[in-house]
């Protein structure tokens, strides 16, 4: 195979790894706040979203040292030992218990920051300053199926069901958990990329990180992994990062929104009737078309029909500008907050299916937009630093997703609408910024535009 055949196979099965993990992942985080709403025991005192804000709080702290990790065992056992504790909070709730809820929690926080750190390495090193745009949008396709098929599964399986038993939970969640685990496995389907100096390494030979042709001691890779920790501080104050920093963040809002606040939203809308359990799933697989589109068309097709990443990002502002003002006219304003029972508040219309569902396509469109043009120019300006410019890129998006998760728990609707316009509008000033300092790079060392 050639070395490009290569890079490009990686990136797929880099793409299959975190489509199986996160069809798991995802769905729970679709379903976990309904679910727990719904537990018979009265044993458990657990919150959704205080688990999804330590989760993010945790992630956040946790991108300090998840280069130093990635740079001490690589990549590839990176992804699959943060794998592994991700499959774990999803086994958890089989029998959930307070305090496993929690702990897990933390756990799936650390991993988290090692996972993506390291998806950002492999990203970059599988990448050229032509193919980045494509494999970024390959990728992003790629993962965001998870949604479509994860939350397909949830419509089947919760069609017409008013409350969640614990048969029903037990059963979907022993099925994410097996999937969860199909996805570590795959990362050992990665391959070193040729380069350079390794250019007739054989094709079996596992992903390792790229270091120099010669044998380095073990001093040589502890000395990169405190590299690595510094060289994530270094970068993070940079200007370039640090107005990128803005467009993360709403990106780490907009996560938190649409995986886990409107789909409880749309289960507590009872005005839908008696499938608005079902209606979660639904939703997620609306969102997940959108995602999926947005990555095939602004990712793998950007290069030929000769957008730059500007206009996306504007095409993903005015999305979600669109979906926001649908859903507050749609959505009663006390929904995040509503008891299993639903709410019965009138919204400023009357409730419809088709415009809630509508919302979650334009909600997945808008993210795939700002993530996949987010990573792109990342990958561009960051090239020799991938593995820290990626931490820092995930610490910045985490902490607000903590952030976001924790407001959940008390503001109404509306105040979170509102929140997410200010961040956005802000943030697509910000990303103009940086890609005119990446169009100026570009001319420099004629760089095809992605």
């Amino acid at each position: 195979m050639s070395p490009e055949g290569k890079k490009l196979l990686n990136i797929i099965i880099l793409g299959f790894g975190f489509m199986f993990m996160f069809t798991a992942f995802q769905t729970c985080g679709n379903i976990e706040q309904t679910v727990i709403k719904s537990f018979n025991s009265t044993e458990f005192h657990g919150s959704g979203y205080t688990s999804m804000a330590i989760i993010y709080g945790v992630f956040s702290a946790s991108n300090l040292i998840a280069p130093s990790v990635v740079a001490v065992i690589g990549p590839q056992l990176s992804m699959f030992f943060s794998g592994l504790l991700y499959s774990l909070y999803i086994a958890m709730f089989i029998y959930p218990y307070t305090w496993s809820f929690y702990t897990a929690s933390v756990l799936v926080g650390i991993a988290a920051a090692v996972l993506w750190t390291a998806q950002g390495n492999v990203l970059t090193i599988n990448s050229t300053d032509s193919t980045i745009g494509r494999n970024s949008g390959i990728f992003w396709a790629l993962l965001q199926f998870s949604l479509f098929f994860g939350n397909l599964y949830i419509y089947c399986a919760w069609h017409g069901h008013v409350h969640i038993t614990d048969k029903d939970r037990q059963t979907v969640f022993i099925s994410l958990t097996v999937i969860s685990l199909v996805g570590c496995f795959l990362f050992f389907l990665l391959r070193k990329p040729d380069s350079e100096c390794s250019s007739s390494a054989e094709a079996t030979e596992p992903l390792l990180q790229e270091e120099p042709c010669d044998n380095t001691a073990t001093s040589g890779v502890l000395t990169s992994a405190v590299l690595s920790a510094v060289k994530s501080c270094k970068l993070f104050i940079t200007r370039e990062m640090l107005l990128l920093g803005v467009s993360i963040g709403y990106t780490g809002l907009e996560l938190t929104f649409y995986s886990g606040v409107y789909g409880t939203c749309i289960g507590a809308m009872m005005r839908f009737g008696q499938d608005a359990k079902s209606l979660i799933g639904i939703s997620g697989i609306c969102i997940g078309v959108g995602e999926i589109l947005g990555g095939s068309v602004f990712g793998i097709l950007n290069k030929r029909i000769g957008f730059g990443r500007n206009p996306i990002v504007l095409l993903g502002f005015v999305t979600h500008i669109i979906a926001f003002y649908l859903i507050f006219l749609n959505i009663a304003s006390d929904a995040p907050l509503a008891p299993e029972e639903g709410t019965d508040l009138e919204a400023f219309i009357t409730p419809s299916v088709g415009v809630a569902l509508f919302c979650s396509f334009l909600l997945g469109l808008g993210d795939s937009c700002f993530n996949t043009q987010l990573l792109s120019i990342i990958g561009f300006m960051f090239h020799d630093n991938s593995a820290p410019a990626f931490a820092v890129f995930k610490f910045i998006q985490s902490i607000m997703a903590a952030l976001a998760f924790y407001y959940s728990n008390y503001l109404l609707l509306h105040w979170q609408l509102l929140i997410l316009v200010v961040v956005g509008f802000l943030g697509t000033i910000t990303f103009f910024k940086v890609e005119h300092m990446a169009s100026s790079s570009r001319r420099q060392s004629d760089y095809d535009s992605i």
